[in-house]
């Protein structure tokens, strides 16, 4: 059997390698290793970014548990409001009305209407001709009447002439004493047929007076319901009516525990609905009794005329019914819901807690709370809106204003 050897031979120029397969493996894994603290390093970083920084909580009031993500517990300015004296101003809404609505009827027996001399809104005096009727038939009337007193004269006259006649013939026995009676009869019942007749003209002169319809009083017409050729009966009413003297008033309803403050000869102001100025007035009367459906009491407070002010229309009135001392708040603290109005303090172990309120005035001062708070809490000054109860805080208190 023939062996053949081969021989392997290297040039100088050629490079023997060697690959060391235990090495490489080793260097394998300290890559990845390292690559793995490095993704390690680089969560821990991003969750410690994504972690608000000290104090960030600070004013902040978020729902519970929307701050507690690594126990923050939200910093809220809070206000110990202590109690202020403040003028006590009722508000109550109510509609307009003439302080003295007067109708104006026909006083006469009626008739066709001749004229109209006046209109809504015009101011008339005492006794002026509103309108006037037809009164060519009660003319003529009067003048018949008239024509009768005359006639009646004439007859107690004659009657008298021979009253006299007769008595001066008694004494020469041509004339009976009876005959005289009869005379001195006829004399009187003549003389009480002229004041019969008197009396009838005058009352018929009367009647044509009244077929004038005039003004009872001075002031301003709110209402005409009458035109020219209308025909009116006796005792037609409420063809005009008049406001007496211009005078106007607002008939405020409030309740009965805002009725008990109220007294006459407060001031008060009344803003018209749709009109952007106030008017003075003063409160004239205050009902005596409460409406047993509505449990609303009426206040009236009478203002002088104003062009803004129209009988029925509706307004605001605001009373001034003395002072009191109250917590005053401001509006930011006072909260709303469909329970009614509230607000949030801070008890003893920082938590908050909802306490309801009745509010009374609201002005630039503040809100000033008539029951729910004493003065001494902790309120809640802006936050509100974002805390719920029970949720704990972190209170900072601000100075009351």
């Amino acid at each position: 059997m023939l062996h053949m050897n081969r021989e392997t031979r290297l040039d100088r120029s050629d490079t023997l390698v060697v690959v060391d397969r235990s090495r490489r493996n080793r260097n394998l894994l300290i890559a990845a290793a390292l690559a793995v603290a490095v993704l390690i390093g680089a969560f821990f970083l991003m969750n410690r970014s994504d972690e608000p920084a000290p104090g960030a909580a600070a004013g902040q009031g978020g729902p519970a548990g929307a701050g507690g993500r690594g126990g923050q517990v939200p910093t809220v300015s809070v206000v110990v409001p202590g109690r202020s004296q403040v003028a006590r101003v009722i508000t109550a809404s109510g509609a307009l009305a003439a302080r003295r609505d007067q109708p104006v009827g026909a006083a006469g027996q009626g008739g066709r209407v001749t004229a109209v001399l006046v209109d809504a809104g015009s101011w008339v005096r005492a006794g002026q001709t509103l309108a006037t009727v037809d009164r060519s038939v009660q003319v003529q009337q009067t003048a018949q009447l008239a024509a009768a007193v005359e006639s009646a004269r004439a007859s107690a006259a004659l009657a008298q002439s021979e009253y006299q006649r007769s008595a001066s013939l008694v004494g020469r026995g041509f004339v009976s004493k009876a005959d005289l009676d009869r005379k001195r009869s006829a004399r009187d019942q003549a003389q009480a047929q002229v004041r019969v007749a008197q009396a009838q003209l005058g009352a018929a002169r009367a009647g044509v007076g009244l077929l004038d319809i005039k003004a009872p009083t001075a002031g301003l017409v709110l209402q005409r319901n009458l035109e020219v050729g209308q025909v009116i009966g006796a005792g037609s009413q409420g063809l005009f009516r008049i406001a007496r003297g211009g005078e106007m008033e607002m008939r405020a309803q409030m309740s009965q525990q805002d009725l008990a403050a109220v007294r006459t000869g407060m001031a008060a102001t009344i803003t018209p609905l749709g009109a952007d100025k106030t008017i003075p007035g003063s409160v004239w009367q205050v009902a005596p009794v409460i409406d047993p459906q509505t449990r609303l009491g009426e206040v009236r407070v009478a203002v002088p005329y104003d062009p803004s002010i129209r009988p029925g229309g509706f307004a605001e009135a605001k009373i001034t019914a003395g002072g009191t001392t109250a917590p005053l708040l401001p509006q930011s603290a006072v909260l709303s819901d469909q329970d009614g109005n509230f607000a949030y303090v801070v008890n003893g172990k920082n938590e908050v807690e909802r306490r309801s309120i009745k509010i009374g005035s609201v002005d630039e001062n503040g809100v000033t709370i008539v029951e729910g708070l004493s003065g001494q809490e902790a309120v809640v000054l802006s936050a509100g809106p974002f805390l719920n109860p029970g949720q704990k805080i972190n209170p900072r208190r601000q100075a009351a204003r």
